[in-house]
């Protein structure tokens, strides 16, 4: 399966660790994985993956928020009705659990249908549910 993870970190910088091995967990399942950056990319590329997982951050402690380069991505790749998606969110700050309910929101207004949601620990914690998804 292609399956395209779109990190959104809170501020411009390098996919994170956790990231990385989500990736790899989905890969050693035998998946072909693509990172793909918010903050760089313009998302026309996501209508051609069959799954889609976005990891994101919440944009500080004491906040819910995402950042704001992940609308643009979404609504930049058109046709995203019914596409099959996950989304993740690294812990860290009391608002978590409001930062994942934002991320889903964001995702089913494009049409997406998130059908797997969790929250991200540690990096081994992250290449493990990579390895769940499609078995």
């Amino acid at each position: 399966m292609r399956i395209a993870i779109v990190s959104v970190p809170a501020q411009r910088k390098p996919p994170p660790d956790y990231v990385k091995s989500l990736a790899k967990g989905m890969e050693s399942m035998g998946h072909r994985v693509d990172i793909l950056d918010a903050w760089t990319e313009d998302g026309m590329r996501l209508p051609g993956y069959e799954y889609i997982a976005v990891v994101a951050e919440p944009i500080g402690f004491f906040s819910g928020k995402l950042a704001d380069s992940l609308a643009p991505v979404l609504a930049a790749g058109s046709s995203l009705g019914g596409k099959k998606s996950a989304a993740f969110i690294r812990k860290g700050g009391l608002f978590t659990a409001r930062a994942l309910s934002n991320l889903m929101k964001a995702m089913e207004k494009e049409g997406m249908t998130v059908n797997w949601s969790d929250i991200l620990l540690s990096a081994p914690h992250a290449e493990a549910l990579g390895k769940r998804i499609g078995a």
